[in-house]
């Protein structure tokens, strides 16, 4: 068979366009894998484009090539992570238990991994001891992004007739919150809760109630 000039000439210009297309991809990883080691290691202020490029081994230029500045770059690592988080949760709901135990198992899963994230924890700490604008405001996307999360699954359960009709948005804020208490405040002062105990104060105080 004879291929044409034209022909070879086509094909030899695609797979250069793919080419240029995966070494762009596998820069734009390398930045943000390199990114989320700096911002894990030293929080959001103190990591500099310049400790980027060095743990990407690319050029301070290229990575402008891809994001405008740092917030943008540390905006989509915070969008994976919080892709992340929601498959985390979503990988623990059964179809086939309660919508109270889902909601058990998907705050439990969300809030482990917030607790033992390694750039989650930076970013508490920076929030807590530095009060950092930016962080704050990430950190405010997350638990925005849970609460949105939980509202959900709690649509899902009124209309099911699983649960009374209330707000879902109220309540969704009230369950995370009864949970970060539990988990992150209680353990200031007093030992860690277990996961049972934990879903057993969420029954009495959410479904069952305290009066007789």
């Amino acid at each position: 068979m004879v291929i044409s000039k034209t022909y070879y000439m086509t094909v030899v210009f695609k797979r250069s366009i793919l080419g240029g297309e995966n070494v762009a991809i596998d820069r734009k990883r390398a930045i943000i894998e390199a990114a989320t080691k700096s911002f894990s290691a030293f929080g959001y202020k103190a990591t500099t484009m310049d400790q980027v490029a060095k743990l990407a081994n690319v050029g301070k230029g290229t990575i402008y090539t891809f994001f405008k500045n740092k917030e943008e770059l540390f905006g989509e690592i915070i969008s994976n992570l919080i892709t992340e988080m929601k498959q985390a949760a979503e990988t623990t709901i059964d179809p086939n238990i309660s919508f109270f135990e889902n909601v058990h198992r998907a705050l439990c899963s969300i809030l482990e991994f917030r607790k033992e994230h390694q750039l989650m924890i930076k970013l508490i700490q920076e929030e807590r001891d530095m009060g950092t604008k930016e962080v704050q405001d990430v950190m405010q996307q997350l638990d925005s992004a849970i609460i949105t999360f939980i509202k959900s699954h709690l649509e899902t359960a009124i209309a099911k007739g699983e649960v009374t009709a209330c707000d879902p948005e109220i309540t969704a804020f009230i369950m995370v919150r009864l949970y970060i208490s539990l988990i992150f405040d209680w353990e200031k002062n007093h030992e860690p809760l277990e996961k049972e105990h934990i879903a057993e104060l969420f029954e009495l105080y959410l479904l069952k109630g305290l009066s007789k």
